[in-house]
């Protein structure tokens, strides 16, 4: 009877520790978009909506223009998923489904290393390595652009996008692969039409996770970009310099007087960024409900 109600109360110690735990997460999320609101949401108050949304970022002009920083984030964002997609995709089908099983047990904890690297080493690198040659090779008139900061980031999402593929290829059932076999289906017409096809919605998410890093990266991408705030609507943006939101945040806080207009707009942007984010994530889950339930009705 003693030892009952001692693991009675054991699982009760520990049931409400987790839930404790894990409404306190919860709690602090929303903290901190209560202080991302109430700190940003008067940048909507205090700058008119036409230079808030102009197209000059100057605050020491009292131009608080927030859409070269959305375009250039982006520009850069967009551009770094597409070089890591197919890049990503690519290593993961290898990694499951066409190496040797010792090769495996190697090459996945190696990328999931890579995903450690600081990203201060990698914007380091960028300037060192990357930077001269997309000046020398592509005639830039300077290395860093955003071309170099949508290599970096590629380079970043790419553990995350291999990994979380990897692991939505292995979930797939080994009786679709024998099914597919049985048919008379080559090893890459099994693995092209049908373990990718059923992964869909694991990679998917495997890309809006690299997305998020990739648009949420602050330090690298302020290293190698050139950091300056102009529209991105020539053909050669990509060999020009730009500036991203997050790398604005980061420049400009430390120096900003507290409670002032360019204060208020640096969480402005901030909240926006929140925005986009939020839009992104939303716009893939559904996505991914839509085809589960196409799936469904078949």
């Amino acid at each position: 009877m003693k030892q009952t109600n001692r693991t009675h109360w054991t699982e009760f110690t520990v049931e409400s520790l987790i839930r404790v735990v894990g409404f306190s997460t919860i709690g602090f999320v929303l903290l901190i978009f209560f202080f991302l609101l109430r700190e940003g949401l008067p940048t909507f108050v205090e700058v008119p909506l036409d230079n808030l949304f102009g197209t000059r970022w100057y605050p020491t002009f009292d131009l608080f223009g927030t859409l070269p920083l959305i375009l250039g984030s982006v520009l850069v964002t967009v551009t770094a998923i597409a070089i890591a997609l197919p890049l990503g995709v690519a290593t993961a089908v290898f990694v499951r489904e066409v190496a040797p099983g010792w090769a495996r047990e190697v090459l996945k904890p190696l990328i999931e290393v890579l995903a450690g690297i600081p990203s201060v080493v990698l914007g380091f690198f960028g300037i060192t390595v990357i930077a001269p040659l997309i000046r020398e090779f592509l005639g830039a008139p300077t290395g860093l652009t955003a071309l170099t900061g949508a290599l970096i980031l590629a380079y970043m999402a790419l553990p995350t996008i291999i990994s979380v593929a990897e692991d939505a290829l292995d979930a797939v059932p080994k009786s679709y692969r024998d099914a597919a076999l049985a048919m008379g289906a080559t090893h890459w017409q099994t693995i092209w039409r049908v373990v990718v096809p059923a992964a869909r919605s694991g990679i998917v998410t495997a890309v809006m996770l690299g997305l998020g890093r990739a648009i949420g990266e602050t330090m690298a991408v302020m290293m190698v970009t050139g950091n300056a705030a102009r529209l991105p609507l020539t053909v050669d943006s990509l060999l020009r310099p730009a500036r991203t939101m997050t790398a604005t945040i980061a420049a400009e806080m430390g120096e900003v007087a507290q409670s002032s207009v360019h204060y208020h707009a640096l969480f402005g942007i901030g909240i926006i960024l929140f925005v986009l984010t939020f839009l992104i994530n939303l716009a893939a889950a559904s996505a991914i409900l839509q085809k589960r339930r196409r799936g469904g009705l078949r």
